[in-house]
């Protein structure tokens, strides 16, 4: 099994307890614009399973399906502000503290063929 797989099927418990909220904080959006799943699946371009799968909160649906039914409720703008690197205060800290700047070093270009 894949470190994905496992993920997926088992993610630590603050993800999965997150992830499912977020399945019941859509599903009382859907339900208060008088939706049915049918028609939400219809607009973001899915079928009905993938929009009851993100209201279960399953790990598995894809990050997409998330966010296209956040944009289908007019919700979408408050995730501009997930991992904001302005308000990353540990990361911050860190690249104070003279972490690294760059994740890899930029290679220089070989015309030699």
């Amino acid at each position: 099994m894949t470190a994905r797989n496992v993920l997926s099927s088992a993610p630590p418990y603050p993800v999965e307890q997150a992830i499912k909220r977020l399945g019941a904080n859509l599903r009382t959006a859907r339900l208060r614009r008088n939706l049915t799943i049918e028609e939400v699946a219809e607009k973001i371009g899915t079928g009905p399973r993938a929009v009851m799968a993100a209201e279960k909160g399953k790990a598995s649906t894809g990050v997409v399906v998330y966010t296209a039914l956040l944009w289908a409720y007019d919700l979408l703008e408050p995730i501009s502000a997930l991992a904001d690197p302005a308000k990353d205060e540990e990361g911050l800290m860190l690249e104070l503290a003279g972490g690294r700047a760059r994740a890899r070093t930029k290679e220089e270009l070989d015309d030699d063929f």
